[in-house]
This record gives structure tokens, sequence and C-alpha cells, in this order.
């Protein structure tokens, strides 16, 4: 309370007058005590802020501060097909996962001619090129038991098709193929194909969902809104972190209000702001990869899908033909990052088939 907030009794009259020396003197007194009070009450302020912002930076995806950079701590690891180009992952409930794979089995000469083409001149990963060039398997769409890798179901594709993002909408399973502005919708059950359906991406690459909207890559730097009644494209925002087109985001991961999105021939994930496409954050996976080649596996391909169990909290990923899923926890980084994160992460803008 103020000091000139307090009732004083009215005194009595006095013959007597103050000498005006000290009536002088009460002033600074009165003066000293509120700015007292005033100072006190900028600190409490300022302390209840500095709580208020401590509490919010608390509330991150996994209850760790939102820093910029984070690396991981592999919790778990799972069996995955080494044989499984893996091109969209999602969690399915109940310990399983649904999978979407991409490969190619008998298709046209010259869709398969084009393929190699841009892959040659694009791509320097000897094994990437001879995969796509070989026409080896087909694309499929599976169900996989987290703790086994076993696939318990599995709905093969038409050869002419390249598997790729998949997410799950109604109880139903969305998917995107490569080289086509096509997809297709399949029962989560039993994984039949209920439809086939077209969209206005310029590719299919990556599909997620908020369970309002879909969230669509092509490759490219936009992140796309789509209606998943009719599949049109009802919005879109270009990726950018510090003022560079973040480009070939491939498949994609709704989570806690972002969307997550590997970053092909890369071995990050970025945390992106679908309301603008600002990058809020980047996740390093590299040394999943590293152990996996210094184990032997040689053959393996890029990092690609993430998958998140929203009721338990946990974070899968995985890669293309590689023989394990990993559920990972991620830690901020405190200290400087062994290179820019421009040259780590960000990569040109890659073109497969017509643009």
């Amino acid at each position: 309370m103020a000091s000139g907030s307090l009732k004083k009794k009215k005194p009595k009259r006095s013959s007597f007058q103050p000498h005006s020396s000290m009536a002088s003197r009460s002033s600074p007194f009165n003066y000293s005590r509120g700015s007292l009070i005033v100072s006190s009450l900028l600190v409490f302020c300022i302390l209840l802020i500095l709580y208020i912002s401590s509490n919010n930076l608390k509330k991150s995806t996994f209850g760790i501060p939102s820093t910029q950079i984070y690396s991981i701590e592999v919790l778990n690891e799972f069996p995955h097909d080494p044989k499984a180009f893996t091109q969209g992952l999602l969690y399915g409930g109940n310990d399983t996962l649904f999978e979407s794979t991409g490969q190619y089995g008998e298709i046209s000469v010259f869709k398969l001619l084009a393929s190699c083409i841009n892959a040659l001149d694009a791509v320097h990963d000897a094994f990437t090129t001879v995969l796509f060039c070989k026409g080896m398997g087909v694309s499929s769409v599976r169900k996989v038991a987290l703790q086994t890798g076993k696939v318990e179901i599995l709905q093969k594709m038409d050869g002419s098709y390249f598997g790729e993002g998949l997410t799950l909408f109604d109880e139903r399973l969305f998917q995107v193929v490569w080289l086509e502005r096509t997809g297709f919708i399949y029962d989560r059950y039993n994984l039949k194909k209920f439809e086939k359906f077209t969209h206005q991406m310029r590719d299919g690459w990556g599909l997620a969902t908020d369970g309002k909207v879909l969230f669509g890559s092509d490759g490219s730097s936009t992140l796309y809104q789509l209606d998943p009644r009719t599949l049109k494209v009802i919005g879109k925002e270009t990726v950018k972190y510090k003022g560079h087109e973040v480009y070939n985001l491939n498949e994609l991961e709704y989570i806690n209000g972002e969307v997550w999105a590997n970053v092909w021939q890369t071995d990050c994930i970025a945390r992106i702001a679908h309301k603008d496409g600002t990058v809020l954050g980047w996740i390093l996976l590299h040394n999943l990869r590293e152990n996996l080649i210094k184990a032997g596996n040689t053959h393996i391909d890029v990092l690609n899908g993430i998958a998140w169990d929203s009721d338990n909290n946990r974070l899968f990923v995985t890669g293309k033909l590689w023989p394990k899923l990993y559920e990972i926890k991620l830690h901020p980084v405190r200290g400087p990052v062994h290179g820019a994160i421009e040259k780590i992460c960000l990569r040109n803008q890659f073109h497969f088939g017509e643009p």
C-alpha cells in the first residue's frame, strides 16, 4: 500500500506553526519510501516475467528447453526390414507402424530412362543410382510390428508406381507417389485400396496430418496444406531457415503443433512452423547412419522416416534400407555445432522428372 493511501486523523488547531525547515524534512522521507515501494514492485514484476518465460521455454515437445539445435539419444533399437526403401512412416497404435516403400517393378523404358538420367545428373551416390535404374522389386504399403520388425500386412502396388509419403486421416491411409500427381487411399485395417486421387502438388514426396488438413511436400521448399476430402491445395508456405530456402523436403510428421521434415540427402530433420514456414530448429542424426556403416551396413541409403507415438511421447526414426529403427530422445546442443547448419542441413534443389 502506498504511503499516501493511509487516512490520517484531522489534527487539532494550534497556534503553533511548524518551522518551514521541519516541513521540508518530511518530503524526502516520503519520497524515499515511495521510491522503495516502486522499486520493489519493479523487481517483483521482472522476477514474475522471468519465471513465466522459463516455464514457457520448458514447454517444448519433450519437456526440454526450446533451443534451435538438437542432438539425439537412442533409447531403443528395433529390427527393420533391410530391403524396405522407406518413403513414408507413421505410428499406428498398439506397437505397430505403417510404412510406405518405394521401388519400381516393370515400368516403361521411357519413364525408367528419364528417372535414370535425372538421378545420374544430380546424385553422386552410386548405389542410389543403381537402385533407381535396375527396376528392382515393387513399392508397397505395409503394417509392421514395432518390436520384431515383422511385416503383418503387405499391400503391393502396381509396378509402374513408386510409393512415397503416407499418413493416416479418418481411419484411412493416404499415400502419394513419385513423379506423379496422383495417390491412393487404403483401409487402415486390411490395407485394401479404396480409391485413386489426384493432387495439385508438383510431385509426391511426403504427407502428414494434424487431423484437420493434410500437409504435403514435393521435394521443393514448399510445405502444402491440402483439403483431405478434395485433395486441393488450400494453403502453402515456403520453408526457410535464416533467409535460406530449405529444399528437398521429404518425409513429414506432425508433432505437437509442428511439422517435422526429413531433408533429403542430409542427416537432418527440420522442425517447421507450418503457419509461416519458419524453421524452428534442427535435429542432427548423423551418428545413426555413421554407426550403421561402421557396423558393416555399407549398402544403406539416406535417413528417411519419422513416426510419433502421441499417447506415450515416443519418437521413432529410420532410413532407406536400414536394418534398424530407433526410438530416440532429443537433447538441446549447448555448445557450438561442428560445422555450419547451412552446410550440414541445406542442399541445392533437386529436380526429379518434370518441374
